[in-house]
């Protein structure tokens, strides 16, 4: 959180790139303090936006910010392996993968399994408003709750938040002002 206020205020720390520190990562390993699944969107580097460094997050990152064998695999790899005690599932406004869940299309096969993820979280919240932005905005907040749910259904997981040793919290980054809220539950 203290990152990305840095990085809203545009206070960004300059983080250590030099040869010692991506030598010392690499003999000594990484250590992220976070797993952050988020959306492959352009726009939304989770680096940047949380004003960090190498070694300290590990980025799964897919459109639409959803959950696969892979992605799961990723996220337990994350907590289990490398110890990191904090998941994010980041979501973001404009999504352009929670767009086409929405306004439907033809799209290749992939496309349309990414789709069909997004999809249900469209369904739940679709009748919930007229406004085509405030749908919009509900899909995205129910597309990182359904992921969050998804991550939760992992055995990995369940027992690693069951002897408290990770957590889990819906994020949603903010196009235009770069913040990040930590609301979605």
């Amino acid at each position: 959180m203290e990152g990305n206020k840095r990085y809203v205020d545009n206070k960004i720390l300059g983080h250590d790139i030099s040869n010692t520190r991506r030598k010392d990562l690499s003999t000594k390993g990484q250590k992220p303090f976070a797993v952050v699944l988020s959306c492959s969107d352009s726009r939304v580097p989770p680096e940047l936006v949380f004003d960090q460094g190498l070694g300290d997050l590990f980025i799964i990152r897919n459109a639409g910010n959803v959950i696969d064998p892979i992605a799961l695999g990723s996220i337990e790899y994350g907590s289990e392996h490398l110890g990191a005690p904090l998941i994010i599932v980041l979501g973001h406004e404009k999504c352009g993968a929670v767009k086409a869940a929405i306004e439907g299309g033809h799209f290749s096969e992939n496309i349309t399994a990414i789709i069909n993820q997004i999809k249900p979280s469209y369904d739940k919240v679709k009748g919930k408003s007229q406004n085509s932005d405030e749908v919009n905005n509900l899909t995205i907040d129910e597309n990182v709750r359904n992921s969050i749910s998804l991550i939760n259904k992992s055995s990995v997981i369940q027992k690693l938040t069951t002897e408290k040793k990770v957590n889990i919290v819906g994020a949603k980054y903010h196009m235009d002002t770069g913040e990040v809220t930590f609301d979605i539950q």
